[in-house]
């Protein structure tokens, strides 16, 4: 007799890293497949008019696409989930609930690619838009602007790494039957942290990045738990068509899998790098929500199971944070984050340049890094180097 024989446990008692594995990956039906095949095709041939096994042509539809959407969505514990061909296209189906009239208010450090969305495309169709403090809820409930119909947030933001607590927000959101409440999950991604399970209604993310996980790949994801928020997710996603290929969704697949291994590893060396950091003469500020001393600490507690691989650091001037972006060797300047090669930028040159002179512009001696996978010893001497070469 096996000692170790357990009842049978439905998907809903799997842990994450089975679901990652398993949710919506069954071996195919008609080979055994264990992996999800890449069904690279535009349209799908019918028994008889309007008689089909589900999908007919690929935009509305994809077989890898829904193997791709049903794993992500079991990954934030939601009912539903849309995937897209980017992560900016996933915020544009969810902005697209508004009418013009409607207010969006989002965090005041929110992503540059978030707010130039908000403040430079929909607010060309009659949608209006405020920043505010959202690690102080109370000052949104005194000041409810009228006709708001989504609370974007970010937590942790990007690039400052501020940490929104989520439910209390959600307190002063529901109090706005109106209104839903929009989590951006990128940077701590579902491993890390289940939004819905807090009171967000709608989860975002840019799988682009530690869901996909490699470079190698952009696309974005939406999850909810409501079916009229779902409804209207697939209708934008078929009439407007910015869905990803079925190539990326085979991409976005297999770095699901290893998401938890990578965010530990990930958790680890970020930890590591910022101890350096704050020892270092010529680092001014650690930005990192695992430091006892972070603003947003608590919540990143309560609500995170770690404290993710982004961090952020300032020098004390433009010209020494762009000299330190310049001369790492393993941590690449580039854009983008979250996979397993570790990245360097200048947020206020780089990613952020479309918030300069607003209430979102980033300090001008921020450098952010991404930090990857590679052995910390190699890492933490590249960045000393770097750091060293200043004087």
């Amino acid at each position: 007799m096996n000692d170790h024989t357990t009842e049978p446990q439905g998907e809903e008692a799997w842990g994450f890293a089975t679901k990652a594995i398993h949710s919506g990956q069954d071996p195919e039906s008609v080979t055994g497949a264990v992996t999800v095949p890449v069904f690279q095709t535009s349209t799908f041939a019918q028994e008889a008019v309007g008689k089909h096994s589900g999908y007919e042509y690929a935009r509305t539809g994809n077989p890898t696409r829904t193997a791709l959407q049903t794993a992500l969505a079991a990954l934030e514990g939601a009912s539903f989930g849309v995937s897209f061909a980017s992560g900016l296209a996933a915020e544009d189906a969810v902005l697209r609930l508004l009418e013009p009239g409607d207010h969006v208010v989002m965090g005041n450090d929110a992503y540059g690619g978030t707010f130039r969305l908000i403040a430079k495309v929909f607010a060309r169709a009659g949608i209006t838009w405020s920043a505010h403090d959202l690690t102080d809820p109370s000052e949104l409930a005194g000041a409810w602007p009228a006709n708001t119909k989504l609370v974007w947030v970010e937590t942790p933001t990007n690039p400052l790494l501020t940490v929104v607590d989520i439910a209390a927000v959600a307190a002063v959101v529901g109090a706005h039957p109106e209104a839903r409440l929009v989590v951006d999950n990128t940077f701590a991604t579902p491993y890390l942290q289940q939004p819905l399970s807090h009171g967000a209604d709608i989860v975002v993310h840019s799988t682009t990045k530690y869901i996909g996980g490699h470079s190698d790949v952009v696309g974005g994801f939406v999850a909810t738990n409501e079916a009229e928020v779902h409804d209207h997710l697939t209708f934008i996603q078929n009439a407007v068509g910015a869905v990803p290929g079925p190539w990326d969704c085979y991409l976005t697949l297999r770095g699901v899998k290893t998401l938890g291994v990578r965010m530990d590893r990930h958790n680890e060396n970020a930890a590591q790098i910022v101890e350096m950091l704050q020892g270092h003469r010529n680092v001014t500020k650690v930005l990192w929500p695992g430091l006892s001393d972070h603003p947003g600490h608590k919540a990143a507690v309560e609500q995170m199971s770690g404290f993710g691989g982004m961090v952020s650091f300032q020098t004390g001037s433009r010209d020494t944070a762009l000299q330190v972006s310049e001369r790492t060797e393993l941590f690449t300047l580039a854009e983008s984050l979250g996979a397993v090669e570790s990245l360097i930028e200048h947020p206020g040159a780089m990613t952020h340049l479309s918030a300069a002179g607003s209430p979102l512009e980033v300090p001008d001696d921020l450098v952010r890094l991404s930090v990857g996978i590679e052995d910390i010893d190699d890492l933490l001497a590249d960045l000393v180097t770097a750091l060293d070469s200043l004087g």
